[in-house]
């Protein structure tokens, strides 16, 4: 069972949070030439959000426009849980990718690409084989089947729902919605110590260049905003009364084996930039940095972290300033799951 905090613990949270968005607002004012837009100021992509709340899991979709999206990724985790990757490496066919999944229900809830690819054909969206067109769906998963139903998962017709939602404009929102519905974070010592997060999204524009996140924080560790070097979620006291620490417990843990697997922090950042394969695999490896600045511990072999990065626009842009830019965008869609 999550617990929630005590009320006193709350106001200190909420009153931390207050100087947080203040000293946020400061830190942004004083960045020259980066403004924050709204998510839907993204045209090249829609997000579509469908979830079970009864059995606290969903699947978020990002779909591209009928140009699809030069895309790369980064693993850093040791247990992901993953489909169609491969398609993202330089070595393979320079063919666009259609959409990314993000979905609960660990492995099982790769099912979500099947209904996601089916409404794309439908809609007559995907490669064309001269057979028939083929959408290519990238997806990952989190493991969120000890928070709700451990035998409800996202399956195609959820996927299908999600794809059907993007279409039709999106339904983006952060939160417990869509792939965060059964997000938690904390959980070294199981889920009785852990903390509700969620889905999590954030964008920015830089001159012509525009960036933005999503992400679905459900980590091992515990969750810091790097604006102010505080912690904002992450594993409780055994008495619920205040924050305990998920380094220290490990290392008290030593070389037990059983550690706690279900976890992962997946995400995306996308980019009216125009860049090949090998550059958005470099800007989705820039973006880990974001996860190092935000979980700690993190990328352990009991998470399966990772980031797609994809390119839909043709503005000229550095690679090094997309990359810091994309790390910095993923950064506050972080802190912006947990609510």
């Amino acid at each position: 069972m999550i617990r929630s905090m005590p009320e006193d613990f709350g106001k200190e949270v909420r009153h931390a949070s207050c100087i947080r968005i203040y000293i946020f607002i400061r830190r942004v004012r004083v960045m020259k030439g980066i403004r924050e837009i709204a998510i839907t100021d993204m045209p090249e992509v829609s997000i579509g959000n469908v979830q079970s709340d009864e059995a606290k899991t969903g699947v978020t979709v990002l779909l591209f426009d009928k140009n699809g999206a030069v895309v790369g990724v980064d693993i850093s985790g040791g247990g992901p849980a993953s489909r169609e990757t491969p398609l993202t490496s330089p070595v393979t066919a320079d063919n666009p990718i259609n959409a990314i999944v993000l979905s609960g229900g660990s492995a099982y809830g790769l099912a979500a690409a099947d209904g996601v690819m089916r409404c794309l054909e439908d809609h007559g969206i995907g490669f064309e084989t001269g057979y028939a067109r083929v959408p290519l769906v990238c997806q990952s998963c989190i493991y969120d089947l000890g928070y709700g139903s451990a035998t409800v998962r996202p399956d195609s017709a959820m996927g299908y729902a999600a794809c059907e939602k993007a279409l039709a404009g999106g339904n983006p929102s952060c939160g417990s919605v869509g792939a965060g519905t059964g997000a938690t974070v904390g959980k070294i010592c199981g889920m009785e110590r852990a903390m509700k997060s969620g889905l999590g999204m954030y964008a920015v524009e830089l001159g012509e260049l525009r960036m933005a996140a999503v992400v679905v924080v459900n980590a091992l560790g515990d969750i810091f905003d790097p604006c102010t070097g505080k912690k904002i979620a992450g594993l409780l006291t055994a008495d619920g009364t205040s924050f305990g620490d998920s380094c220290e417990e490990l290392w008290k843990m030593g070389r037990r084996e059983n550690l706690f697997t279900g976890n992962t922090t997946i995400g995306a950042v996308f980019t009216n930039g125009k860049f090949n394969k090998a550059q958005m695999n470099k800007i989705a490896s820039m973006t880990r940095n974001a996860y190092a600045r935000c979980i700690n511990p993190v990328g352990t072999m009991a998470d399966g972290d990772s980031i797609y990065a994809a390119s839909a626009g043709d503005v000229e842009a550095d690679l090094n300033v997309a990359g810091t830019l994309a790390a910095y965008v993923m950064e506050r869609a972080i802190v912006a799951a947990i609510r």
